[in-house]
């Protein structure tokens, strides 16, 4: 564990308050606890908390870099890599070997399969079947995403698919 680490700290769970009781919002307990496996390495000023309703699990072998957040209830397997600024919302399930570049960010209750890799600062949205590399905002496989990429930048430049001017 590497210098201002925090592990256990409540998840962020709250359920809103009716408007007739004035809004407002209840904190839901965090019940659950950090279960982190052997030779996981955790950078600086990450977090990672604890479970709402189960464990949230870091699995053997895991390199977790510096400012990376990791949510209640999520599960990682073994032998992952999570580079800095990472974010990985509530109850996602990571399989293992899985890889992620820095500042990605994952949406709650997705599952990213073993062995997939997420380029940096992708934000994903839907679940990422195993050994997929996918990038871009919403993340889409690699591929795609940089196909799209290189249309868009053709069209903005006034060119059209082959490169010719319109």
């Amino acid at each position: 564990l590497h210098p201002g680490v925090v592990i256990g700290a409540d998840g962020f769970g709250f359920a809103p308050h009716a408007p007739a009781e004035g809004g407002g919002w209840e904190k839901i307990e965090q019940l659950g606890a950090v279960r982190i496996g052997d030779d996981v390495e955790i950078g600086a000023n990450a977090t990672i908390d604890r479970g709402a309703n189960r464990d949230t699990l870091v699995g053997e072998g895991t390199k977790i870099d510096n400012l990376v957040q990791i949510a209640h209830n999520v599960r990682i397997g073994r032998n992952c890599l999570l580079a800095a600024h990472t974010g990985i919302s509530g109850s996602v399930t990571i399989g293992d070997r899985a890889m992620f570049g820095g500042q990605a960010g994952v949406a709650d209750h997705m599952e990213i399969g073993a062995g997939a890799r997420i380029a940096g600062a992708a934000g994903v949205m839907k679940n990422v079947p195993a050994g997929e590399t996918w990038g871009g905002i919403p993340a889409r496989p690699m591929r795609r995403w940089m196909r799209e990429t290189a249309w868009l930048a053709l069209r903005a430049a006034g060119r059209k698919e082959d490169g010719r001017d319109e």
